[in-house]
């Protein structure tokens, strides 16, 4: 076999396993549901003593939370801060959240809880097994 054919080969036999899989609609909701989730956080970080951001509904959001869809609605229709570019630009990525969760993926999702007071704050994160426990 002549050098360049093999060169070849190799380089054929090594572009699949250089891209990466594509999102799954799970992974992609996840995904998209943390940026709003920080994003938000970084919001009212921000532009603590701006008004409209206080009034804005709270976006802790599970996806495995029922209540997440009504949540989600509740926000894109909030009247608070429509002249504001960053509240605009995130009640856009609510939107695509909320059409991927109820149109696009909508049979890969599996809600676990309907705790719909879970989702005004924010979600503990825990570092290890609670104490007395290994």
């Amino acid at each position: 076999m002549r050098p360049w054919t093999s060169l070849l080969l190799l380089l054929l036999a090594g572009l699949p396993a250089a891209r990466p899989a594509p999102p799954t609609c799970y992974s992609r909701m996840l995904t998209l549901s943390r940026e709003i989730t920080s994003e938000f956080q970084g919001l009212q970080a921000a532009e603590p003593g701006e008004p409209c951001v206080r009034y804005l509904p709270g976006l802790h959001l599970d996806i495995h939370n029922y209540c997440v869809l009504a949540k989600l609605r509740e926000f894109v229709a909030s009247p608070h801060c429509w002249k504001m570019a960053h509240v605009d630009a995130l009640k856009d990525k609510v939107r695509k959240l909320y059409t991927i969760m109820n149109s696009f993926c909508r049979r890969d999702l599996v809600f676990l809880s309907d705790d719909c007071s879970a989702l005004e704050h924010p979600i503990p994160v825990t570092m290890g097994p609670p104490e007395g426990q290994s």
